[in-house]
């Protein structure tokens, strides 16, 4: 949820000087209580044979099935049991310097509004759905939660180094809309897809997207689109190899290397590619149409 394009440089009123803000848990009514559930009924039915098996643990760990939205506090203290994660709460978007300080110290920032009922499908803005549903059951992990601290810790040094577009890249590919090689099957892990309802199945099942093996250089190159369906799929083959080449990579000399490298379009191949399934392209061009 970073963002330098707000125009805000202090917190808002009513937020802390971290951005922080209560998530008013009591002020919840019943009716989004009742979204969340709706939501969470849908979800929870596709998501088998088709989640990481570490997002399915992490969503048992952590209890979200009692109902109800839930409560920061007590779904912190769960969570910090396990891997020393909190999940706080901010009015929205945050600039960058927020967003990689809370992360670097294992604290996962959330939005705590919820959509409308006419929402469900969509909503272009993070909500506490997307944020905890979405993010939250990944960080029960401990390679993945090291990941997300390692990942923040690499933010604050990518600001130094004017690369921000380069790593946001990585965190869309990989936190938002990855997926991974289990049992020799492909499962989603990404919050932007366990989330969504469509995303969920196209992301699997449709034989539009291409489906590409990760590579870091590759991920940092390609564009994305944040207003439809993603049509190149990153696969990671372990969540291990992901922290490893995290921890291990030297992104000073990389980004200097990227400077000089054109961008990668939305949906192209490129020669080198570890192509999974290479796709027809078929949504993309019926939009387009």
């Amino acid at each position: 949820m970073a963002d330098d394009t707000h125009g805000l440089d202090q917190p808002p009123p009513g937020a802390a000087a971290d951005w922080t803000i209560p998530q008013g848990w009591d002020r919840y009514t019943a009716a989004e209580h009742a979204t969340w559930d709706t939501l969470f009924a849908r979800q929870t039915a596709l998501l088998p044979g088709r989640a990481s098996r570490a997002y399915l643990r992490g969503l048992d760990l952590l209890k979200l099935s009692d109902g109800g939205i839930p409560n920061f506090e007590e779904l912190s203290d769960r969570l910090a049991a396990l891997t020393g994660w909190r999940v706080v709460a901010v009015p929205g978007l945050v600039p960058d310097e927020v967003f990689f300080d809370h992360m670097a110290n294992r604290r996962f920032v959330a939005g705590n509004f919820i959509r409308r009922p006419d929402q469900l499908d969509y909503l272009q803005e993070p909500d506490v759905f997307h944020d905890v549903f979405g993010h939250v059951p990944m960080l029960a992990d401990p390679v993945f939660a090291d990941y997300l601290e390692a990942y923040g810790k690499g933010g604050q040094r990518a600001m130094a180094h004017d690369a921000l577009k380069w790593l946001g890249r990585l965190y869309w590919y990989t936190v938002e809309f990855g997926l991974i090689r289990e049992g020799g099957e492909l499962r989603i892990y990404g919050s932007g897809i366990v989330s969504s309802f469509a995303e969920t199945r196209f992301a699997l099942d449709d034989p539009s997207p291409h489906r590409i093996g990760f590579d870091l250089a590759r991920v940092m190159r390609t564009e994305y689109r944040i207003d439809d369906f993603q049509q190149n799929y990153f696969v990671v083959p372990s969540f291990d190899e992901l922290l490893r080449l995290t921890v291990e990579t030297d992104f000073g000399p990389m980004y200097d290397r990227l400077k000089a490298l054109p961008d990668i379009p939305v949906a192209a191949i490129e020669p080198g590619d570890a192509v999974i399934t290479r796709g027809s392209q078929a949504y993309a061009r019926a939009k387009a149409a």
